[in-house]
């Protein structure tokens, strides 16, 4: 305390209470742990959660490997401090086939280990048939109570506005949903479709649409997947991550041939994760593509590259600029440079192209990445090339002229989590540095006529060559999440009878107000299902019928149609022909508030 100090103990076991190194020096201890397991007996640990598995068809064997592996582990934690309570472990038997095999019978120092039928491991419940439905009717109730958070925070005349509500949902209520959906995705379509009505209850609740209103409609005023596309969203993303991760346990599994040919026999059975998500990628330009690994200890913490560029053109704004000034610009500091060979570098990006070039004294360079690439990886690939390039050369003086900013910006920043391309750059550079060469990087303004930039330029848009990398993570990611919401676009653009499809043809966020009563009936009005036009479906009445057209009563009938409101649409739309999306597009009229209180709708909506 200040400026006293404690006097000094040895701490014989455990870790000091209330230490910022506790919880990881006790990782680092109990992960030895799974060292001790047999090798026909699989285990996982995430810090003191342990869980160990065997299979095969004889129980006999099986109940003896699992019991001569808890032996071990408990004659590891005798030796280590540690103790195994029989209390608190479970057993689960998971066999799709019933009464055909016995319980197997475990001990830990003669106390058995309860038989359970499921067991929740890291907020996951396992039955022992692995259908996963008590994991979702357990994730149904959890949630069906967290929606009253939304309820009490607004109501269709009040409250917090529809951002905020969405926020507080996907926070509370749509991350329980999300959390392990790639382990309990596999169970039966219907089994999932039981958090659909969680689903579509609180988007009403945020939009404050009416309660027959089309649950397509709700995904798209409120801009959110379907459950179904969410979670094939993030398994894939989650299958990629994995991949870009050295030695993941996923990348370690492999699917025997045997199972390709009984799962083929038999296609009511789901897949296993790894193979539903290569079926979802396989329509994709992603199929068969490999994932960048990210090496994250690439540089020690004692050995952080330094990197640095030069910019001849500071206090130059391109736009107010001549480009004849930005040449001579050029000209003056390459004198200065003339020793230096200079390599330029560029990466174009355009519809179904991307590519790099590189251009050096002596040659020129391109290859084309793949389509999902971003022109930022592609401007990195392309000064990683030119690295390439430039290490089987006598020459040691070379400068690399780049006219992407943002690459030098983040080679200058160094980050664990940086782009691993970056990393690339940073790792070939110090090997070519102590080999002594003398690299340095330059800033290029873009299409001001500097010749090098300009043919680097044109050389990586007409790339053919392809270039075989792996891609990072991140340019994957934005790739499949376009796919996933142009597949959404596809299906919105078939419901074409949906009331909210023709003032909404396209699937995109739109503003909204911040007053939840306004906000509410312009959602009301764009999606087309009202208090007034449609309560009779749910009290069982007579649709209501307009006394003058002797049609039915719909919000395209009354805003537009109807030609005894004709003189007040003249008046407040001073147009006498007007569209849906005129009225309450994206842009919503101004005055449709004041025309639906003249024709006294307002308060019925």
């Amino acid at each position: 305390m200040g400026n006293f100090y404690s006097n000094h103990f040895i701490q014989t076991e455990g870790v000091p209470q209330g230490s910022v190194l506790s919880v990881t020096l006790f990782i680092i201890h109990l992960s030895q742990i799974l060292n001790f397991l047999p090798s026909y007996v699989h285990g996982s640990l995430y810090v003191d959660d342990l869980q160990i598995s065997c299979q095969g068809s004889n129980m006999n064997m099986i109940e003896r490997q699992l019991q001569h592996a808890v032996n071990k582990l408990v004659a590891w934690c005798d030796k280590n401090g540690h103790t195994i309570s029989a209390e608190k472990s479970r057993c689960v038997h998971f066999c799709r086939k019933r009464n055909i095999h016995l319980d197997p019978n475990i001990q830990i120092r003669n106390a058995p280990i309860p038989v359970v039928n499921d067991i929740r491991f890291l907020g996951v419940i396992f039955d022992r048939k692995l259908t996963f439905l008590p994991h979702i009717l357990h994730l149904r109730k959890k949630c069906e109570r967290s929606l009253n958070i939304l309820k009490v925070l607004s109501r269709t005349s009040w409250g917090a506005d529809r951002t905020s509500l969405l926020r507080i949902y996907q926070a509370v209520i749509l991350s329980s949903m999300d959390y392990g959906c790639m382990v309990y995705g596999s169970a039966r379509p219907t089994v999932l479709r039981r958090l659909d009505t969680i689903h579509h209850s609180a988007l009403r609740i945020c939009s404050g649409a009416f309660r027959t209103s089309p649950v397509e409609s709700l995904y798209v005023i409120c801009h959110q997947l379907p459950l179904h596309l969410r979670r094939q969203k993030i398994s894939a993303l989650y299958f990629f991550r994995a991949q870009s991760v050295p030695k993941h346990p996923i990348s370690q599994l492999k699917f025997p041939a045997f199972l390709h040919r009984l799962y083929a026999a038999r296609p009511s059975h789901i897949l296993p994760f790894c193979e539903r998500t290569k079926m979802l990628l396989h329509d994709s330009d992603l199929n068969n593509v490999s994932v960048q690994l990210s090496d994250f200890f690439t540089f020690p913490p004692w050995e952080i590259p330094q990197f640095s560029f030069l910019n001849p053109f500071s206090g130059f704004d391109k736009s107010s600029t001549a480009p004849v000034t930005f040449q001579q610009l050029f000209h003056h500091h390459r004198y200065q440079y003339s020793s230096f060979l200079p390599i330029f570098t560029d990466g174009s990006k355009s519809d179904g192209h991307v590519g790099c070039g590189v251009v050096s004294p002596s040659d020129t360079l391109s290859y084309r990445l793949h389509n999902s690439c971003s022109v930022f990886t592609a401007e990195l690939v392309a000064i990683f090339c030119a690295l390439q390039e430039i290490s089987p050369s006598s020459q040691r003086n070379f400068i690399i002229y780049t006219d992407s900013m943002s690459a030098l910006e983040t080679l200058s920043h160094y980050d664990t989590q940086m782009h691993p391309v970056g990393l690339e750059i940073l790792s070939i550079l110090q090997f070519l540095r102590n080999k002594s060469f003398n690299i340095i990087f330059c800033w290029v303004p873009s299409h001001v006529g500097i010749s090098g930039n300009e043919t680097a330029d044109a050389i990586a848009k007409f790339a053919s060559a392809v270039l075989p990398r792996a891609l990072p993570y991140v340019d994957i990611k934005k790739f499949f999440v376009s796919r996933l919401f142009s597949l959404w676009q596809q299906k919105w653009d078939l419901l074409t009878n949906n009331k909210l499809h023709s003032v909404k043809p396209s699937i995109g966020l739109w503003p909204i107000l911040p007053i939840r009563q306004v906000d509410v009936k312009l959602s009301r009005l764009r999606i087309g299902h009202t208090r007034f036009t449609h309560k009779y479906l749910i009290f069982g009445e007579r649709a209501p019928v307009c006394p003058t057209c002797h049609q039915n009563f719909t919000v395209h009938h009354i805003l537009i149609e109807c030609p005894s409101f004709k003189s007040h649409r003249v008046d407040h739309f001073h147009l006498s022909s007007v569209t849906l999306q005129d009225l309450v597009g994206e842009k919503h009229h101004p005055n449709i508030f004041n025309f639906l209180k003249t024709i006294g709708f307002f308060m019925s909506i």
